[in-house]
């Protein structure tokens, strides 16, 4: 018995919209996602996640579609939406990427990435961003943002691969003995088994990912996504150019930082330097 499709949420975002669709003028049509596959060159399980919003169309895609199914430009239409589209679920959609993946690689501009946070860390970090907040809400914060961390416990823990800008070690929150721990941690990860550290010196210069924070995820089935966050906002990118463009340039940051055994060096270096 063939397994029921999963259900479809259209009225959620204009991507889910779009997979909505390209569901419905398919099965119209009475073509599989096997047929599909063959006219528009993207594999059966791709084509899946699209429909069920799972992932971003391509770009290439909706022109196809509307080629396949004779829709005089719906979908290039509705790809225009989706793919300008900040949605509501974006960060809590990341999490559950975050959860599925098997690599997780990360660039910090100003801040220690979360999942290597310590919880004073986040205490300090949380409390300089949230002035007005009560010690309640920060406490919430703390919470949800340690219950990120359960994942490098697990018994198939992510791999993962950091660069930090010297001003993620500089930057002090918390005071001096919050940061020592924090940086203590930090060399402590640089190189085991299932994480690297790596710092970008100053002196490395400028590069391609000086605005923010990157994050890219291979997922469990060899998916790959990216997360890019600002002050204010974050932003999914699911589509393979989009991806492919940001993996390289951490690539190239990469290329430029220091090796994990002298980050460590590094690291340790900052701490002798901050007053007791």
């Amino acid at each position: 018995m063939p397994a029921r499709p999963r259900e479809l949420t259209p009225d959620r975002s204009a991507r889910h919209l779009f997979g909505a669709k390209m569901r419905a003028y398919r099965e119209r049509g009475a073509i599989s996602l096997e047929g599909l596959s063959d006219v528009v060159k993207i594999s059966r399980s791709h084509l899946s996640r699209i429909e069920t919003a799972e992932a971003m169309p391509p770009p290439s895609l909706p022109a196809m579609l509307d080629a396949a199914f004779g829709t005089d430009g719906i979908f290039e239409e509705l790809y225009r939406l989706a793919s300008k589209e900040i949605h509501p679920d974006q960060y809590k959609r990341r999490m559950e990427l975050e959860a599925r993946a098997r690599l997780i690689e990360e660039y910090a501009g100003q801040f220690v990435p979360g999942l290597v946070q310590t919880e004073e860390y986040i205490r300090a970090s949380f409390a300089a961003g949230h002035p007005r907040a009560t010690r309640d809400e920060i406490e919430e914060l703390v919470t949800a943002r340690m219950s990120r961390q359960a994942l490098l416990v697990a018994d198939s823990p992510p791999d993962l691969s950091f660069i930090l800008d010297e001003a993620a070690l500089r930057r002090g929150f918390g005071g001096p003995v919050v940061m020592r721990a924090q940086l203590a941690s930090l060399a402590e990860l640089a190189l085991t088994p299932t994480a690297l550290v790596q710092v970008l010196p100053f002196a490395a210069g400028g590069h391609a990912l000086s605005g923010g924070t990157l994050t890219l995820m291979t997922l469990d089935q060899g998916a790959r996504v990216a997360y890019e966050e600002s002050i204010w906002t974050g932003t999914l990118i699911e589509n393979m150019d989009g991806v492919t463009k940001r993996q390289r340039a951490y690539d190239r940051v990469r290329a430029c930082a220091l090796s994990p055994h002298d980050s460590a060096a590094f690291i340790r270096s900052v701490m002798e330097a901050l007053p007791t």
